[in-house]
């Protein structure tokens, strides 16, 4: 009787469950794990992008840029508040009391705990003479102020509120630069991964090729039993690192999607052609990245900020001068020390006064701004001494990453060349086992040697992308690796 064979799909699970059991019978819980999650895990269907999509998407949509760009947004529009002290102010106010108008010579200072009525006008009281009897008061009015010379004090706040715009400016451009950096990192990674699993699953195939050429040749006679197990064991491990490998992609590419700010689960990394230009001139990166990296330009902004903030509260002790203007009606229902009670009793404001006038205020002392004056002169210190660091740690990124690339760009082509030695001596080997000239070890070795060379190169392919991507960040212009606009 002919049996059926299971499906592909639930054939694939059976041998994964099994696999896994065996793992957690030899004390390897973790890969069980990872080969339970591979097989139980539904396929995901990644959208593929190249280098400059995924590049474009992410500064329209990941989180990282947009808070940067909000924050940008809202320095701007604070930078317009120290504007508006250089339009007219307009108030208008209408008052109306019913209160007692007892007069007297005494003198006091008016105080924000209690609200005192002005009361002038009227007779001058006594005890003895003084009454509770109330009577009306009204006043309505409308006044402009205008601002004619600050001393440069406008100026200095002005200048303190666009120096802060381009802090957030600087740190909105550094944030789009590590985003992409990280957008251009986490693609090559996916190219790496699918470059490991094609590696893989071409030695998994080959495998497969040798147990069926051993399990023949020990039913002929012509191999030995061992030729058999070993292939078997090599077919094995082999399928944990299909798993490995298969697990290791999607990773990647959830990395990708995550870091572009997909709201899909996986972005697959479509095949570009691999750059091998040289790297620059070890001075000219140097002097590039002193000059546009975003972390020494935010460190200048936030210097000039500082800077600005000390101008600006020494302009507080400077004086300024505005004009006055109002138009008022007023009336009381008082008896007045001289003259006639205002028609309506005080209830209609009908009684006209006009002002224009030209005022000078002078702050002369102020302990509370030189101390402020003091501090921020030493915000002013520590800016200048976090410019001096970031030059610093800038130039040994700059650095690190330059040897990085130049390393990386004199190893790929020895790898390759071990990947061709190692097909070259993979085919021979295969050649001679199934000539039945090699034996099963000798194969295996090659096996190993060529999977080994080819998952190196293409460690050796991602680190260039890496270091070219770090590279140009250092440099602030992302010019090698366009990782940022």
């Amino acid at each position: 009787m002919t049996m059926n064979r299971p499906p592909p799909i639930r054939n694939q699970r059976f041998r994964a469950l099994a696999l896994a059991r065996l793992l957690l019978m030899g004390g390897q819980p973790m890969l069980a794990a990872l080969v339970l999650t591979a097989a139980v895990a539904p396929a995901v269907a990644a959208p593929a992008m190249t280098l400059p999509q995924a590049l474009d998407y992410a500064r329209a949509h990941q989180p990282r840029i947009r808070a940067a760009l909000a924050e940008l947004a809202a320095r701007r529009s604070e930078a317009r508040v120290p504007r508006a002290q250089w339009l007219p102010q307009v108030g208008a106010t209408a008052q109306a009391f019913i209160a007692t108008s007892n007069n007297t010579t005494a003198s006091y200072l008016g105080v924000p705990e209690i609200d005192i009525p002005r009361i002038g006008g009227s007779k001058s009281q006594t005890q003895a003479t003084a009454g509770w009897a109330p009577s009306a008061s009204t006043i309505a009015g409308i006044g402009i102020d205008q601002e004619v010379y600050g001393f440069g004090r406008i100026s200095a706040q002005i200048a303190v509120a666009d120096a802060q715009a381009a802090v957030a400016r600087a740190d909105a451009d550094a944030a789009a630069m590590d985003v992409g950096l990280a957008v251009e990192e986490a693609y090559h990674a996916v190219l790496a991964g699918k470059a490991v699993q094609t590696a893989t699953e071409d030695a998994y195939k080959r495998a497969l090729t040798h147990r069926d050429y051993a399990q023949a040749g020990t039913k002929s006679g012509m191999r030995p039993p061992i030729d058999l197990t070993r292939a078997q064991a090599d077919v094995a491990a082999l399928e944990v690192r299909r798993i490995q490998a298969g697990s290791g992609l999607r990773i990647a590419r959830a990395a990708l999607a995550a870091a572009m700010g997909s709201d899909q689960l996986e972005v697959d990394a479509a095949d570009q052609p691999e750059d091998l230009t040289a790297a620059p001139a070890f001075a000219e990166a140097m002097r590039t990245a002193a000059e546009r990296n975003p972390a020494i330009l935010a460190a200048i902004a936030r210097l000039d900020a500082e800077h600005a903030a000390v101008r600006a509260v020494t302009r507080e002790l400077l004086p300024n001068v505005f004009a006055s203007a109002a138009l008022t009606g007023r009336a009381g229902g008082a008896a007045p020390s001289s003259g006639d009670t205002p028609y309506g009793g005080g209830w209609l404001p009908d009684v006209a006064n006009w002002h224009l006038g030209l005022v000078l205020q002078w702050n002369l002392f102020d302990a509370t701004v030189l101390a402020r004056r003091s501090a921020a002169q030493s915000r002013e210190d520590a800016a200048r001494a976090e410019l001096d660091l970031s030059r610093t740690n800038v130039g040994l990124a700059a650095e690190r990453a330059y040897l990085d690339l130049d390393a990386a760009l004199q190893t790929l082509p020895r790898l390759q060349t071990a990947v061709d030695a190692a097909r070259a001596n993979q085919a021979q080997a295969d050649a001679r086992f199934k000539a039945g000239l090699g034996t099963i070890v000798e194969l295996a070795d090659a096996e190993t040697l060529l999977t080994s060379s080819q998952l190196e190169l293409a460690v050796g392919r991602f680190n260039v992308a890496r270091a070219r991507a770090a590279l140009g960040r250092a440099m602030g212009n992302c010019g090698m690796g366009k990782c940022a606009q």
